[in-house]
């Protein structure tokens, strides 16, 4: 399949075997890289990785994916101009130019779509508040390893779901044909028209998606469990405040765990608060009377427990992105 001088902005933009292509070819890399395999064909590019937010996985799974590849990269964060003093625009005039690829980790979506407008290389989304699809192919690549298939999973997201964890989920879930359930107050649905996108994805795919405040019903038959925190950082206390009251019923702890299947798993985006033994956690627990939050520390740390196998597959998916968009044999 040629993905050569794609963008990878969105799962939007990707049919379903687009996205099972680069899940084929991330687990082809994962196998090599056990086995000391070298896959370094595209040695002399280089890559430039704009973060506006900082981050442990996005950041060292492009780093050392790139390596892998025989790519160099640039880390571009305090000391770009991006934005600031220069356009976006013209950075990515400027970086196009220099790069045969730009990462880019930040707030508004519209931002990398600009940057994929000018650059006239290929652009990759590590994380804006709407979307996250490389942590999308991590995720349904650790599932597919577990249970051998995708298709007819029912995947269960607890917690606020109108930014880019939920919406990203609705996104590959429908269009892959799992059966994606988000639980949370009303108020933290996914917006109406994604939802309605969604559905049109689901009539081909066969999966289904679905939003509730019962968690019964929500967890019935569940394969996955799936949270993320409750309060991206640097947001003011009042919101804190308000995250930790209505989402407290959705915490993902044992009890939620044993009502769904005995099989399922429980996955998370990381960084998580399943303690607060961060110096942010402890400010977190001090403040509002918490010692956990979006989920238990018995949960986290369960067999039923793939965070960090996904954490790993971050990097063999971002591989695969990278090498599939810049034309690797």
């Amino acid at each position: 399949m040629n993905l050569k001088n794609r963008n990878f902005l969105t799962l939007k933009d990707f049919s379903p075997e687009e996205i099972t292509f680069f899940l084929d070819l991330a687990a082809d890399f994962k196998e090599k890289k056990k086995k000391n395999i070298p896959v370094n064909t595209l040695k002399g590019k280089n890559i430039a990785l704009i973060f506006e937010k900082p981050s442990t996985r996005t950041r060292c799974a492009f780093e050392v994916a790139a390596h892998d590849l025989g790519i160099c990269t640039t880390y571009l964060a305090e000391g770009s101009q991006i934005g600031d003093k220069e356009s976006i625009a013209d950075t990515a005039r400027v970086l196009g130019r220099m790069y045969e690829g730009i990462e880019y980790r930040g707030f508004e979506h519209s931002n990398v779509e600009e940057l994929a407008k000018y650059a006239g290389v290929p652009v990759w989304n590590g994380l804006t508040n709407e979307f996250h699809p490389t942590q999308m192919l991590a995720d349904m690549l650790t599932i597919r390893e577990h249970f051998g298939i995708l298709k007819g999973l029912k995947l269960v997201y607890f917690g606020d779901a109108r930014y880019n964890i939920g919406n990203s989920l609705s996104i590959v879930c429908s269009k892959l044909g799992l059966h994606f359930v988000v639980c949370a107050p009303e108020k933290y649905f996914p917006a109406e028209s994604l939802i309605d996108e969604c559905r049109e994805w689901c009539k081909t795919s066969g999966g289904t998606i679905k939003c509730t405040t019962n968690i019964e019903d929500a967890t019935k038959d569940a394969d996955i469990i799936y949270t993320d925190v409750w309060v991206s950082m640097g947001e003011p206390d009042e919101v804190w405040a308000e995250r930790i009251k209505d989402l407290k019923p959705y915490q993902v702890n044992a009890a939620v765990m044993k009502k769904a299947k005995k099989t399922a798993i429980f996955m998370h985006d990381l960084p998580s608060f399943h303690n607060l033994e961060t110096k942010i956690g402890y400010e977190i627990g001090k403040k509002f009377n918490v010692t956990e939050m979006e989920v238990t520390d018995e949960v986290f740390e369960s067999p039923q427990s793939l965070v960090f196998e996904g954490a790993e597959n971050r990097m063999h998916t971002i591989k695969a992105v990278i090498a599939a968009t810049l034309g690797w044999k």
